[in-house]
């Protein structure tokens, strides 16, 4: 099952607990979700490890070059 199909599924059970309503537009909603997370998440875990090594060389260069100083 794919994410689309598997967000639908959540989102219509969660909404359909209320009893206000069918279940469709939860349905929608967490397909739609589940859509967008596809493509958030990357970017962020793509962002995360990149800034995560640019502050290491950062530190590295930082460390190296006191050494040289000293």
């Amino acid at each position: 099952m794919g994410a689309t199909t598997i967000g639908a599924l959540i989102g219509g059970a969660i909404d359909s607990m209320s009893g206000d309503d069918s279940a469709a537009d939860g349905a929608l909603y967490g397909a739609i979700t589940a859509n967008v997370l596809k493509v958030v998440l990357p970017v962020v875990a793509t962002w995360a490890i990149g800034w995560g090594v640019l502050k290491g060389i950062e530190i590295l260069g930082d460390s190296v070059s006191e050494r040289i100083k000293a």
